[in-house]
């Protein structure tokens, strides 16, 4: 993890206050602005109004099985959380529950430095979200654009241009841990990938290990599986 991604307190409450004032005519709702490194998720930031809950999904790397982040990674307009996210995890939306999270809109951006970024709008309530939001798609989403625009443009004043790039460019995973979990994922065994790299089996499996505790899941299917759909994977020429 990159503890520097989007960490800049001074810079996060000011955005906070900018995103709330212009949140305020929806009656106190609860809100997500959250920034998620398509290259590594391990690095993510969220700025909300519900803090003890963003402290709770951050510290148990949340991002790697949020059906809502997975579902956003692979759309580019806005979105109700319907029966078939909230299916998909539903220990995790039975412990957003606790927080008075029952449903939720979500708009998408992914921005030039392939982050994918998310202001999820949370309601306490069981309505029909679609008409809640109906006739404000437009300016959340543009809300979301020139939010996400204004952090990136304090970001870029206060670190060099160079400091910045690399905060985005950081990689999951190594080198040779993206060879195995390539090789892996079109369905070469342990030992077939020991042979392609010129390595022992036991070191194959010590790096499919770390790509699996880096991605925060429990076996290398799970790990293999979430890499290909959040498209982690880079492609090994030979």
């Amino acid at each position: 993890m990159n503890k520097l991604f989007f960490k800049n307190k001074l810079i996060n409450s000011s955005i906070k206050k900018q995103l709330e004032r212009k949140l305020e005519k929806y009656n106190n709702i609860k809100y997500a602005y959250a920034i998620m490194n398509k290259r590594n998720p391990c690095d993510f930031t969220a700025i909300s109004n519900r803090d003890k809950w963003v402290d709770f999904y951050i510290q148990n790397n949340f991002q790697f099985i949020d059906p809502v982040l997975l579902t956003a990674a692979h759309r580019v307009t806005p979105f109700s959380w319907d029966e078939n996210i909230i299916l998909k995890s539903p220990k995790l939306f039975d412990l957003a529950k606790q927080h008075d999270f029952i449903n939720g809109y979500t708009f998408v951006l992914h921005d030039q430095n392939s982050n994918l970024v998310v202001l999820s709008l949370m309601i306490g309530k069981d309505v029909d979200v679609e008409k809640e939001f109906d006739q404000e798609k437009g300016n959340i989403q543009l809300l979301l654009m020139n939010t996400h625009e204004e952090l990136t443009s304090l970001y870029n004043d206060v670190n060099s241009t160079n400091y910045f790039y690399k905060m985005n460019k950081n990689e999951i995973f190594s080198k040779r841990e993206n060879e195995i979990i390539y090789w892996a994922s079109v369905g070469k065994s342990y030992q077939e990938i020991a042979l392609i790299l010129g390595i022992q089996p036991t070191t194959v499996k010590h790096h499919m290990g770390r790509a699996v505790r880096k991605q925060g899941v429990t076996n290398a299917k799970h790990a293999i599986s979430l890499a290909v759909e959040l498209q982690l994977i880079k492609p090994v020429y030979y």
